[in-house]
């Protein structure tokens, strides 16, 4: 697998980062992965791809805080990214590094890490949900995947200092939960892992075999997608 730490100077340029990348390795056919890592600079929110803004997120209060909103390709709930958050990537060959149906690829890709995680912290880690890594029925990780038809982009966050306070301010419950939740707030519902980030990405490296550099950046069909599509309002609001 190949590898490379990659965090650009804006959010809407990151998201586009991981379409072009996926986009890249589709067109090319490559015969190899990619794990990319990232971790972004400011505090901003990111919504599913179909999410409804107003019913995920408390606007008034973003604009209160200064923070931007964002919409990606892939699905799943709306999230909080900033300071203490560490993002990955993954393009991986359909059929090859994952299984063709969505469930099975999840369970691959979070196997994975769930034992990255356990190994760090000597307790228990368990999978919830379709996508949700816990520790003691608390969220500390959630996953996306975006497919095409020879590679899958699967991406999410691993919590590790990210001011809790900040994320119940600015998202509201959201409309579509996760059994599992049962309706609980933001601050007890997720938590962090209070790892050093350096660390946990020599155990990302580590599980997923990732030693290759990868350096065929794609940064013409980045900023491309950034004008066309993840930097528009009305991509971000179109539900």
């Amino acid at each position: 697998m190949q590898y490379i730490e990659l965090t650009l100077s804006d959010p809407a340029s990151n998201l586009a980062c991981d379409e072009a990348l996926v986009e890249l390795f589709e067109a090319r056919r490559a015969p190899d992965c990619l794990l990319r890592i990232w971790e972004p600079k400011n505090h901003f929110i990111v919504l599913g791809h179909s999410n409804r803004i107003d019913s995920e997120v408390d606007v008034a209060a973003c604009e209160s805080e200064r923070l931007s909103i964002f919409r990606r390709l892939s699905g799943g709930g709306t999230v909080m990214q900033g300071p203490g958050c560490l993002n990955y990537s993954l393009i991986l060959r359909n059929g090859v590094d994952i299984p063709l149906g969505i469930a099975e690829s999840f369970q691959v890709v979070l196997e994975h890490h769930k034992q990255c995680i356990q190994e760090m912290i000597g307790d228990c880690v368990d999978i919830a949900g379709v996508s949700d890594l816990v520790i003691n029925g608390r969220k500390f990780s959630g996953n996306a995947q975006y497919r095409k038809r020879r590679f899958t982009l699967v991406h999410g966050t691993f919590l590790l200092n990210l001011d809790p306070a900040i994320v119940a301010r600015c998202l509201r419950l959201p409309s579509k939960q996760p059994v599992y939740r049962q309706n609980r707030s933001h601050d007890s519902f997720m938590r962090n892992l209070h790892l050093d980030p350096n660390n946990v990405r020599k155990a990302l490296k580590a599980v997923w075999s990732a030693s290759d550099q990868f350096s065929e950046v794609p940064n013409a069909m980045i900023a491309d997608l950034k004008e066309s599509r993840y930097g528009r309002p009305d991509w971000t609001r179109k539900f």
